[in-house]
């Protein structure tokens, strides 16, 4: 399964953008409204968990300054992705998207297409306003 966010513009560089994206204590700030638990866990993993939800714990997995951030599962029965993608568009604006790849059998992939859709676009619209 793919999912994308749309792409955000946001009123700060790249590399800015990358900064604030790297620091994981800063995906608070990203979740949605119904968020039950956030810890950092490492000074690159994290847990999370929103209501009605298991908690999933991510773990930066790959690091491409200033375009490229992966974040990935970090044990747990579901093996999966998310991925910042950067681009520059000039010294004072970036557009970034995210991308959740994840391999799960079509009931599973059914069931929380829905939620995960919503969880990326949420996560991607409140970068402008966190950065």
């Amino acid at each position: 399964m793919h999912l994308e966010s749309p792409k955000i513009t946001t009123p700060k560089s790249a590399q800015d953008t990358f900064n604030f994206l790297s620091d994981i204590k800063n995906f608070e700030k990203l979740m949605p409204e119904n968020i039950s638990k956030f810890e950092v866990l490492e000074e690159d993993k994290f847990v999370f968990a929103l209501k009605g939800m298991p908690e999933i714990v991510l773990k930066k997995k790959e690091v491409i300054a200033p375009n490229k951030i992966v974040l990935g599962a970090a044990g747990g029965k579901l093996d999966f992705s998310l991925t910042a993608d950067i681009v520059e568009i000039d010294e004072t604006s970036s557009e970034t998207k995210l991308s959740f790849k994840g391999d799960f059998n079509p009931m599973m992939a059914m069931m929380i297409k829905g939620p995960i859709t919503k969880f990326i676009e949420t996560l991607a619209t409140n970068i402008p306003s966190s950065l």
